[in-house]
């Protein structure tokens, strides 16, 4: 089962020190930074962040997928990065939060990230603008 859970605009920018920050819609903001002997991390932020370069911009989109035999069972974060063009990633424990629900705490700060080749979204040629026309 492939269920897609949201879907808006990201804009991901590199601050003057270097750390790149990941926007979905309003909702989210995430510190994108490589960990040394863990890889790539999305870390919740809270502080504002002003671009000193804007790196992409676009739609994205988050699915949860279990049970589907050729997809990696986890949620799938996707990046458009060019017309019909989708970067897939992993993000195995979810993207991380710091809600708070009811008498628990569900406490994650963080989450890896994991470029993938594997992309849920599809684009049919025929939406795609004919490159003859211009």
């Amino acid at each position: 089962m492939i269920k897609l859970l949201r879907s808006g605009d990201y804009r991901l920018i590199e601050t003057r020190h270097l750390t790149k920050i990941l926007f979905l819609d309003q909702r989210g903001i995430y510190a994108w930074v490589n960990a040394e002997g863990i890889g790539e991390i999305l870390v919740t932020s809270h502080k504002q962040h002003s671009a000193d370069y804007i790196l992409a911009l676009g739609k994205y989109r988050l699915y949860k997928v279990i049970e589907e035999p050729s997809i990696t069972n986890t949620w799938h974060l996707e990046l458009s990065v060019g017309i019909g063009c989708w970067q897939g990633y992993l993000l195995p424990t979810g993207l991380p939060n710091n809600i708070k629900k009811r008498n628990e705490q569900k406490l994650l700060l963080r989450s890896r990230i994991i470029p993938t080749d594997e992309v849920i979204t599809r684009v049919r040629s025929s939406m795609l603008p004919s490159l003859a026309a211009e």
